[in-house]
This record gives structure tokens, sequence and C-alpha cells, in this order.
């Protein structure tokens, strides 16, 4: 059986923390790992004064992991620029905060091909290589570029923007065209996939065979497959009964004191939400005047990305906002925003999540969301809590019996934090059960097991290398 070779710009540690690679992805890949054995490569979150390619093993729980060290410039150009300043707000549809610099351009490419030179000799031949997300688009091209003949597939875990947004890019296309490298793609939802089409068709004149999942061009085919990734439903709902989650289920409860607590879990990120979040619960108190002192909003948002304009802009933003809302409508026993600037264990969450009567998920725009699922995990089937979930997240695809709002509209909140409060228990307990069961049949495992049963399906690539080289010229960016 071949190993499989995860790529991703960040690593977690096989001693089971999860330090570098954040949130959900760290978890899903750790578990396919666990699974198949082989190595998982990527940066190791630190700098150094010079680029040597050097290569830190660590083995461990039934894989090893591999990372390097980049140099301060490769970080602020490839991680800080291209990646976080480039196209996370692009593929999160905010053109506005997108920045165009050739420089994050050539630092990505760098990066790209220095991963390339650092891993290839770590692959060997019967191995199947997974990439991920947008950090690494163009890599795939540079290890057939290095003889590299073995399966590689790339998964995004971000949306993929529309045709017009996408071409406000400069070096859009040449960017396009490195991923028919690839021998497959994976996207969470069909409109994903059918932006990437759309963009291969109409602006690079790619054909597309719609029966067949599959797109030609330059002399190579790629195949492409809707695949939205999952969590370990079964670890999650058993983390909510351990000792750490029954004491912070406890502590909650009793801090509630008879108040309906409502929970959002989000990165502190601009794409979560989180202003509209604030000003859709703050129209809630002002309309039912009579719910004001029966419920509180506790929103938890570890920072993130901090040396990031956009993102010291976002924090600053929702301080001011939280603060002007708590000195509005507080009261001497009641502050109507519990804003905490943190992040907390996994099993601590699960136990937040089942204190909670309202799990509040409202990004603008959201590849998945994997907290809308965990806080489903988590939920004591017999009472469960009620999700309010956002139509523009990709999780809203698989689970259609959450409360599914308009994130920009404070109305729509308002009405679905009243209806969420005022749910009879069996709509709660159905609604509930619905999600769970697509949630458990649609889990890690099934995620990994569809991606890399469709890797292994694909022919083996052949003349791959020769075909890419001759595709893309030197530099993607």
């Amino acid at each position: 059986m071949s190993r499989l070779i995860v790529i991703s710009n960040r690593v977690s540690a096989p001693d089971g923390s999860h330090s570098g690679a954040q949130g959900g992805l760290a978890v899903a890949l750790a578990s396919a790992l666990r699974e198949m054995g082989g190595i998982w490569f990527g940066w190791s979150g630190e700098q150094t004064d010079q680029f040597t390619g050097q290569v830190n093993l660590q083995r461990g729980d039934g894989y090893t992991t591999a990372t390097v060290d980049l140099e301060e410039q490769d970080v602020d150009e490839y991680y800080n620029g291209y990646a976080n300043r480039t196209l996370w707000p692009l593929f999160h549809y905010r053109i506005d905060l997108a920045e165009y610099e050739r420089g994050f351009a050539g630092g990505y490419q760098r990066v790209n091909e220095r991963f390339a030179d650092t891993v290839r000799p770590l692959i060997e031949a019967e191995d199947s290589v997974w990439i991920q997300d947008y950090h690494m688009i163009p890599l795939g091209h540079e290890l057939r570029k290095r003889g590299c003949q073995n399966r590689i597939g790339f998964f995004l875990h971000t949306p993929w923007p529309p045709r017009r947004l996408l071409a406000t890019l400069p070096e859009a296309r040449e960017l396009v065209e490195t991923l028919f490298a690839y021998d497959l793609i994976g996207f969470h939802t069909a409109e994903w996939l059918e932006s990437f089409c759309d963009f291969a068709r109409l602006e690079m004149g790619a054909d597309i065979d719609e029966e067949e999942g599959v797109v030609r061009f330059g002399g190579r085919s790629v195949r492409v497959i809707v695949c939205p990734i999952g969590i370990d439903a079964a670890e999650f709902r058993e983390m909510a009964d351990n000792d750490a989650a029954r004491d912070t289920y406890e502590q909650m409860r009793r801090s509630s004191v008879g108040r309906a607590m409502i929970v959002g879990v989000d990165r502190l990120d601009y794409s979560k939400g989180l202003e509209e979040r604030f000003a859709g619960y703050e129209r809630f108190l002002l309309e039912h005047p009579e719910e004001r002192k029966e419920v509180f909003l506790l929103q938890i948002a570890p920072p993130s990305r901090g040396t990031v304009e956009s993102y010291q802009r976002i924090r600053n933003a929702l301080e001011g906002v939280s603060g002007r809302i708590n000195g509005a409508h507080a009261d001497l026993d009641w502050v109507p925003i519990r804003y905490v600037n943190q992040g907390y264990p996994r099993d601590v969450l699960a136990g937040v999540y089942r204190a909670s009567r309202i799990g509040l998920v409202t990004p603008l725009r959201d590849g998945m969301n994997l907290v809308a699922k965990e806080y489903v995990a988590a939920q004591d089937p017999e009472d469960p809590g009620v999700l309010i979930l956002s139509r523009f997240a990709g999780a809203a695809v698989q689970m259609e019996s959450a409360l599914l709002v308009n994130p920009y509209s404070a109305e729509e909140i308002s009405d679905a934090i009243l209806r969420a409060l005022q749910m009879p228990k069996a709509e709660r307990i159905a609604r509930w059960r619905a999600m769970a069961e697509d949630i458990e049949k649609h889990d890690v495992l099934w995620w990994r097991a569809r991606f890399i049963d469709a890797l292994m399906a694909a022919p083996l690539p052949g003349g791959a290398a020769h075909a890419a080289e001759a595709l893309v010229p030197e530099t993607a960016g």
C-alpha cells in the first residue's frame, strides 16, 4: 500500500499537539495520516537567516512530520503577502482588501519552488501526494518539473471566486494553468467547482467534460470533484463527555445564572462576519426588550495574522462595537456580550457548545466551517441547542436543517435568534438529528476515502512532467 504524502503550509506535530496547523484541517489531516501512514511536510512556522532546505523530521503517532524554516523575506512575501493579503481576500470575494504586488507574487513562487526542492527527495515511487490549499497552488507543477511522476492531488479549503472576481488577479491565468499539473482537484461545494470550470472554459478555452468530471487544457486532463470535508464526529462526541468538557459545561451553566447562552467561536477574520453578527444581535436586543436580560452572547475570537493590517483593523473594530453595545445595553447584573480574544482546547469548546442554547455561525463567506459541525456533534441528543448558520458557508449545503440566514441582514439574524429561543424541544431534536446523521455519515474518514480513492483511480501521469513543464512559464507570479 502506498504512503500518503500530505503537504500544507503548516504542520501538526505527531505528538497530538496542533500548535502549528490550526483548527479542523489539522485534525482531519492527522486522522488521515494515522490511517494510512506517511509524511506531513510544510513550513515549521520558524524563521532562519538563510534558507538551507534542511528538514526537521519528527516521528510518532503513525506518521512523520517534515518541516523547514523560511527566511523573513519568504514569510513576508509568501505568507503575509500573497497568501493572506492577495489570495485569501480575493478567494473570499473581498477584492476591496486584496493587494496585488509583484513582490508578493514573486515570493509566493519562490517559496513554492523551495518547497518542491525540499520535499522531492522524500517522495518515493509508490507514494500518493496530497497538497492542501491556496498557499501551494503551483507546487504540483513544480514537482512535475522536478520529475515527480506520482499521482498528485490538490484540495482547496477556501471558496473559489467567480470568474470576474478572479480575473482581477494580474497573474490569474498563469496561476490557474499550474493546476493542470494535478491529477485531481477537490472542492467543498459544487458552487466552487463550477466557478473553477467557468474560469477555465471562458478565460482559457479549456474543454469541460461534465459527465466525466474532467477538465482538459494544454494536453493535460485533471479530474475535479466535490468532496466536503468533515470532522471526526465520533471522537468529538466522546470529547464532549470527558472531564474537561463536563467541567466547562458546569462552569458555563453556573455563570449563565439561568440565561440562554448564544455562542460564537471564530478565528478573528473579516470573512467571519463578526461585525455583522454583533449588529444582528443588537437588533434582537432592541426589537425584543422582553428577552433582553434572558440571553447573552459569548464570542470567542482568537486573533490571527496580527501583522496584516486588515486583521488589526477588524480587531480594533470589534473591540469598539462590543464595547459600544455593552455600554448601551448592559445593566448592573448583566452584560449582553462576553467578548474573549483567546483560543481554547477543543474539549473545553465542546463543553461550551453543549452548554449553549444557540450556536451562531455566520461567516460572510466560508469554504466549509467545521465549527458548525463540531457544535452539532457536541450537543446533548435529549436537549440539543439550535444552530444558526450562514447560507454562504460551505457547511450550509449539508446542514439544511440549521436556521439558515443571510449574514449581511441584521433582521434575519435577529429573527433567527428569536425563533431559536422559542423553538419547541421536538423541533430542536428533529433538526439536530438530521444534521448529526449527515455529520456522522460524511465524516473526516469519508472525506479522506472519497478523495484518496478518486486520486488512486487516476491513471499514472506518465509524460505529465514534460507536459507540465511546457504548459507554464518559469514563474506563475
